[in-house]
């Protein structure tokens, strides 16, 4: 590279790789410069820091450079300007030490926060960001950056993706490259927070040896900070208490306790942080690991590793090895020779009286080896907090906030379903962040309170979705059972079906009864059976979870069993929550009858074992939809699976003037539209007919002024001749027949 050249460019602002410290040039610049992508620069503004470059598209300016807002952040010009742009040579970072918000330093460790920099170059006083630099990955580090990015979800929470870190220090000076070999740490004490910072500063590291333990600077949590799992806290000390000091009883009793346990729990939910809680109240050091990074060793450094760690925490008194994520160390599917060393090591480090806790979000993807006696004995469950935890956990984690005198900690935990412990703090950080910039754009002239109001939590609420939820398919509409025109009979039987259920669990626990498990809506197409299940979602303030029925099918033996497991897994954790299977038919027909090689007969079994099965779907409802009911396994229908049969009829003409009402509530008509009338005279068309008839009546105003203020009864009547009813009359008798026969 002739590193002797530079250009100066114009800054353009971009989003494009937005906070991987990523900086776009054109690709006949690069030549000039003789850059090839993945190349650190120096870029001089009215700071000096640095980037990897990429290849801007050949469309873009010649004399421009394209950054994001963290690149033009640690330039000091935010509106952009000319910056200097110079090739550098590649220099590994020897080590680099960081600081941080003390919320992220204590659950983030030295390994993860390692692949978080992976190929990216720092330098020192620059700010970073913990998304990974995968615009331009190493192909041997893509399962390494998948798996930081899970963690860094699971660890963090919501507000991992807009967390940002000060680089505090830098050995090989300026531009280095960040690789596997780095020594990356934390820094603390008191000028942890200080950017760029020099000197001797305590520092949590990690180096390519040896993972890292606990640094004893950053502070465990307390136990009054982790409110709604007090019991497995007193479970999980009283084992360890006795392991550690009182094992002369367990000798005169001739017996002794095995510490090894299995903490599992949704991604989020506090399962290393009740660890170092309660290892700190019984006096214990904590040594953590990250298995996924042990994972991706080879079979002779992971085994390595893991002694190495065995001995370390050996014979030093009480001590807890903390394995976090271990089902990437002993898979259940595939459990090659680092699982089988991993047991030896466990059997080895808990006969010599050292806990090990290993901990799991996916308990059902752990090798069941595990679960022997002589390994991970005890298993404690971190249940999904439930509304009355969730108001607990708010109540800790707001305890330094002002909060104003409007809000209302029981309705935020209200609105919060599927919320873990991470999620709530994202929500009280995002709700303090808009209280900052409030006050931040408040007059100079205005005395500001610095205090929280419940439109701040409001406005985080908007934001701010539980991390199990991160792949769900549905946008919840903001409509509610009371936009639905008539349909007053179905209504309160899906009221009575999906939100008692959802809403009122303790009153059917209280008279001893089973909630319906689902329900299965059937009826002509475009009768509002989707539209449904929209204003149920937006009245019950339960979490949505929305799947085709072919969306699941897979021409891979053992894919589609798995979607459907992997489905209802998440519906537990987001619980209570909502399953909407469209087009059901398609996903469920009847067994014994397809051909394609029993994929749909075992589909139809995985659901049948999920709706009905050994494990309880407890505060989880679901509801198919489909036009042709006869065509699904009757199995699937009977009293503690789809047990509930509503049948959505096709409008009539009150109906369809509900209908009309409702679709034009922000229409402006003219009064002399009769709503009524129009009503009556529809005769055939479904509820989808009667909404497309008020869309193109507005349309039909356009068409004759794009000033038009009203919809008049002549664009009615224009829309009323285009629009054609799709109710095919033979399938309507035959749908109210079955309904007749089917629903009591």
């Amino acid at each position: 590279m002739a590193d002797d050249l530079t250009l100066t460019v114009t800054l353009r602002p971009a989003a494009l790789d937005a906070r991987r410290g990523i900086v776009r040039l054109h690709p006949e610049v690069m030549a000039a410069l003789d850059l090839r992508p993945g190349d650190p620069v120096r870029l001089t503004g009215n700071r000096v820091t640095a980037g990897i470059v990429a290849r801007a598209e050949t469309t873009a300016g010649r004399g421009l450079l394209y950054a994001d807002d963290l690149i033009l952040g640690n330039l000091g010009m935010r509106d952009g300007g000319q910056v200097t742009v110079t090739p550098v040579p590649v220099v590994a970072a020897r080590g680099v030490t960081l600081a941080g918000p003390p919320e992220v330093v204590a659950v983030v460790s030295p390994e993860m926060l390692r692949l978080a920099l992976l190929g990216k170059v720092v330098s020192t006083g620059d700010d970073v960001s913990l998304l990974p630099q995968d615009v331009l990955p190493d192909a041997g580090h893509r399962p390494l950056v998948e798996a930081a990015r899970r963690s860094l979800a699971n660890r963090v929470g919501y507000a991992w993706t807009s967390t940002l870190l000060t680089v505090v220090e830098v050995t090989d000076g300026d531009a280095a490259l960040v690789t596997m070999d780095t020594v990356v740490g934390w820094q603390h004490g008191p000028t942890a927070a200080a950017a760029g910072s020099h000197g001797t500063v305590a520092t949590r590291q990690v180096s390519p040896a040896a993972p890292a333990s606990t640094d004893p600077e950053v502070p465990p949590p307390s136990l009054d900070d982790l409110p709604g799992l007090r019991a497995q806290a007193k479970e999980l000390e009283e084992l360890l208490d006795l392991g550690f000091h009182h094992r002369e009883v367990l000798a005169r009793l001739g017996t002794r306790v095995t510490l090894g346990i299995l903490v599992s729990g949704p991604s989020g939910s506090g399962k290393s942080a009740l660890v170092r809680a309660v290892g700190a109240a019984v006096g214990a050091e904590v040594r953590t690991v990250w298995a996924p990074e042990l994972a991706a060793l080879t079979n002779s450094a992971a085994a390595t590793r893991l002694r190495e760690l065995s001995q370390e925490v050996r014979g030093k008194g009480p001590a807890v090895l903390l394995i976090s994520d271990v089902e990437a160390l002993a898979p259940r599917e595939e459990p090659g020779p680092i699982s089988t060393v991993f047991r030896q090591v466990l059997a080895q480090t808990v006969a010599e009286g050292t806990a090990v806790v290993c901990t799991t979000s996916r308990p059902e993807s752990v090798d069941p080896a595990l679960r022997a006696p002589d390994l991970l004995a005890v298993q404690l469950t971190v249940p999904l907090p439930d509304q009355a935890m969730r108001r607990e956990q708010l109540g800790a984690l707001t305890r330094g906030m002002p909060l104003a005198e409007d809000v209302r900690l029981d309705d935020v935990a209200g609105r919060t379903p599927g919320f873990v412990a991470a999620d709530l703090g994202a929500l009280a950080r995002e709700a303090g962040v808009r209280a900052a910039l409030r006050l931040v754009g408040a007059d100079a002239g205005q005395e500001a309170s610095p205090i929280v109001t419940m439109a701040d939590f409001e406005a985080a609420l908007e934001v701010v979705r539980p991390t199990s939820m991160a792949e769900s398919t549905l946008e919840v509409a903001e409509v509610t059972l009371d936009d639905v025109g008539d349909m007053a009979e179905v209504k309160q039987v899906l009221t009575e079906s999906v939100l008692w259920p959802l809403t009122y669990p303790d009153t059917f626990a209280r008279l001893g009864v089973s909630p319906p498990r689902g329900v299965l809506l059937y009826g002509p197409p475009g009768c509002g059976k989707t539209y449904l299940v929209k204003a149920i979602a937006g009245t019950g303030k339960a979490n949505v979870l929305s799947v085709k029925g072919a969306e699941l099918l897979s021409k891979w033996v053992g894919d589609s069993e798995r979607a459907v497991r992997e489905l209802f897994r998440r519906a537990r954790e987001a619980a209570p929550t909502l399953v909407f299977l469209d087009e059901v038919d398609a996903l469920a027909p009847a067994r014994g009858q397809g051909t394609d090689g029993g994929v749909t007969d075992r589909v139809v079994a995985a659901l049948l074992t999920e709706l009905d099965g050994v494990e309880d779907l407890r505060n989880v409802v679901v509801i198919g939809a489909t036009n042709r009911p006869d065509l699904i396994d009757p199995a699937l229908l009977r009293p503690g699976r789809l047990e509930r049969l509503v049948f959505v009829p096709p409008p009539d003409g009150q109906a369809r003037t509900a209908i009309l009402r409702a679709s034009s509530k922000a229409v402006p008509l003219d009064p002399a539209v009769d709503l009524d009338e129009l009503g009556a005279s529809l005769d055939g068309f479904s509820a989808a007919d009667c909404a497309a008839l008020i869309r193109e009546s507005a349309l039909a105003a356009m068409r004759d002024s794009l000033e038009a203020s009203t919809v008049t009864a002549a664009n009615v009547a224009t829309a009323r001749s285009r629009i054609r009813p799709s109710l095919d009359p033979a399938q309507v008798a035959w749908l109210q027949a079955y309904a007749e026969t089917h629903q009591p």
